[in-house]
């Protein structure tokens, strides 16, 4: 499966976020947009990574950009998480993989020696027209907002 690279056109898509509502791309038409992807809502790396941006939300508002939170998880799941961890942003529970599938960011990976598949955490940029500006490989959990404002 092919990730969405540079100058691609991000595919519209509508998906429930934690609380059953439906969120479409098409509703941040005019915005920027972070979408961030993670492998599984309140493991560490992942809670470290939301926490980060939570942090930084004000920040990264000032600088125009909205931001989307997408893993595979459920919307109780997602709620539990944003609950716990008092998430300024949506989170989408994307269980049948639509907008995991549109940014191609499920795919093999290999953790203590196994390999299986699962979603890679990346994080995409997207301009007001739904195009790709900037794509992250290399997420630093720790340190994710200073990585998108750098």
């Amino acid at each position: 499966m092919k990730t969405l690279q540079v100058g691609d056109t991000v595919p519209n898509f509508t998906v429930n976020n934690q609380d059953g509502e439906a969120i479409s791309l098409s509703d941040y038409k005019g915005k920027k947009l972070i979408v961030f992807f993670y492998p599984k809502a309140s493991t560490p790396g992942c809670t470290a990574e939301a926490c980060n941006l939570r942090d930084n939300y004000k920040v990264l508002q000032e600088k125009g950009y909205e931001l989307l939170g997408v893993s595979a998880d459920s919307e109780k799941r997602q709620t539990n998480f944003r609950n716990k961890y008092v998430f300024p942003f949506p989170l989408l529970a994307d269980e049948d993989k639509v907008v995991i599938n549109a940014f191609g960011v499920w795919g093999e990976k290999k953790f203590m020696g196994k390999t299986y598949d699962g979603i890679h955490r990346k994080t995409f940029i997207v301009d007001e027209n739904g195009v790709v500006a900037r794509v992250i490989d290399k997420v630093k959990t720790k340190d994710h907002a200073a990585q998108i404002l750098e």
